[in-house]
């Protein structure tokens, strides 16, 4: 692998933008940003409102449903609708500052351990395994309980939970990168060692950390809400899709719409979050490149 360069990124960024599954991926990811600003515009009721005279009505195009109430209501009374368009909100938050979180914290202990090896990179080694050794989602609700409920707490239990998955995979990166021609050439001109960091290393591992960001997306919204689910993410009055399930249950027999509504916006998330992580994975590996270069060569 030579040293990246312009053309490379601009090849990289073209193959990405012709994939369906980046355009499938991201453009539904755009659409939830979009409902999400202009939740208070899209949003028929306050999420909040409570119209105990409609407790769990059908949607409307059901027996019994109302046009005030598209969706239906949940066993208070509120607007399912309105509570799944606010509950975007968070996802986003989530979906954006978790992973740039985690990937700042583990490409930085990534790169520290790959660049200077020894004690130094035997010591963050250790520090991973025994992170991993826990249960990601055991250690999520131990944080949770330290850092006491609130969505900036959820954001730093979910970055201090998912680091290691950045520096695991970006370590071995880092190791590749190390070895290439290129690094050894700006060692020998006489580059500082961050100067070889900066200008040959961090641009290579770029692309794996865009997939790595893209892939941690659907794993920070199912985290978030299953931290919701049990009482432990944002705080009360604050619509969850997590908060919306676990509600739903208490009335999965007489109305199923709370309980399948918020279920279904969540996999669709996390497929689409999927989706746009595979297609970046695929497009934007240098590596892929190599052969047509040497083909074309």
């Amino acid at each position: 692998m030579n040293r990246p360069d312009l053309t490379q990124a601009i090849v990289l960024i073209r193959r990405a933008l012709a994939d369906p599954l980046v355009w499938t991926g991201g453009g539904a990811l755009l659409v939830l940003s979009v409902i999400a600003l202009f939740a208070p515009v899209l949003a028929p009721h306050d999420p909040n409102e409570q119209d105990l005279l409609n407790v769990l009505l059908p949607p409307m195009w059901a027996d019994a449903g109302s046009a005030d109430y598209p969706l239906g209501t949940d066993g208070l009374g509120q607007c399912v609708l309105s509570r799944l368009i606010y509950s975007t909100r968070v996802v986003v938050m989530i979906a954006v500052t978790a992973p740039i979180g985690a990937a700042v914290l583990g490409c930085l202990l990534a790169l520290v351990a790959g660049y200077c090896g020894g004690w130094i990179d035997w010591l963050i080694n250790r520090v991973v395994e025994v992170w991993l050794s826990f249960p990601a989602v055991v250690l999520a609700l131990v944080l949770m309980v330290a850092l006491s409920p609130g969505l900036q707490n959820v954001i730093l239990a979910i970055i201090l939970v998912d680091w290691t998955r950045f520096c695991r995979v970006l370590r071995s990166e880092v190791l590749s990168v190390r070895r290439r021609d290129f690094v050894t050439a700006s060692r020998i001109t006489g580059a500082s060692h961050l100067g070889v960091i900066w200008r040959d290393i961090i641009p290579a591992i770029v692309p794996t950390v865009i997939a790595l960001m893209a892939l941690e997306v659907s794993i920070a919204i199912v985290a978030e809400s299953i931290l919701s689910f049990v009482g432990m993410s944002a705080g009360a009055g604050v619509p969850t899709w997590g908060v919306m399930i676990a509600d739903g249950l208490n009335s999965m027999y007489s109305s199923p719409y709370p309980l399948l509504l918020p279920m279904l916006c969540t996999v669709l998330t996390v497929l689409a979050a999927t989706f746009l992580g595979q297609g970046l994975r695929r497009s934007i590996d240098v590596r892929l490149l190599e052969p047509a270069r040497g083909v074309n060569a």
